[in-house]
């Protein structure tokens, strides 16, 4: 039986006396575009930062393919990949030298040819020699999934990938996610409280409301069991009134 992409059993973390993420059971399996909504301090950056080795929780346990986050940190790392909301790249640097710096401390083969197949990827061949300093946040930001996929990962987490860009930048970034999931089979795991772009691009959804899960299905069975609601904001409202 194939190990599902991610999932976790009670996974749960405390600063002090504040419990950020409470008992947080979720399977995600291989393949889904997994959209986690919550609104701000819910616990999802929190949650993230679990799953990609970032935090150790305080209780509970989660795996990326199998591989405990904890135990097999190493592994877990070499197949993922994480962009956060605001994309930290070196102003100074043109896009490839941004590139073959994170590329050469995770022992990318072939460097200079997946800078190449990355900037294809991204429609950007052009930007190879331009310098990071000059870009819009949209632009930095595809070059942040850019690092994020050099060594070519199997799950791809996004902190708030559309936070603060422009409609024809959604686009561009929604269009890259569908992309990276329809073409490449990577799994992908995508914090936002963005409703109308969960609704247009993920297959599946979970919940968060103060650290804890309060929903997660597919979003197809999401939606069937509220037929009367008009949008996926209407659902989500709903749902956080009964917490």
């Amino acid at each position: 039986m194939t190990n599902p992409a991610i999932e976790t059993d009670n996974l749960t973390r405390c600063y002090g006396e504040h419990t950020a993420v409470s008992q947080l059971s979720l399977t995600i399996p291989q393949g889904e575009i997994f959209g986690f909504l919550g609104h701000n301090g819910a616990g999802k950056t929190t949650t993230v930062s679990l799953l990609t080795t970032l935090l150790l929780p305080t209780s509970g346990r989660a795996a990326i393919f199998g591989h405990d986050v904890v135990q097999h940190n190493r592994e877990v790392r070499r197949l993922i990949g994480y962009v956060p909301e605001n994309v930290r790249l070196y102003n100074d640097l043109t896009v490839a030298e941004n590139l073959r710096f994170l590329g050469e401390l995770s022992d990318v083969a072939y460097l200079d040819n997946r800078i190449t197949d990355i900037l294809d990827l991204l429609d950007h061949p052009e930007w190879r020699d331009r310098r990071v300093g000059d870009f819009s946040k949209g632009m930095r930001q595809r070059v942040g999934i850019a690092q994020a996929l050099l060594h070519q990962p199997e799950v791809l987490f996004l902190d708030e990938p559309a936070s603060g860009l422009d409609p024809e930048g959604q686009r561009d970034i929604g269009r890259l996610i569908t992309q990276l999931n329809r073409d490449f089979g990577i799994t992908i795991f995508m914090n936002t409280h963005q409703l109308a772009e969960a609704a247009r691009l993920c297959t599946s959804i979970g919940i968060m409301n103060h650290g804890r899960l309060v929903m997660a299905d597919t979003l197809d069975n999401v939606m069937a069991r509220f037929p009367d609601a008009p949008s996926l904001e209407d659902i989500y409202l709903r749902v956080g009134d009964r917490v």
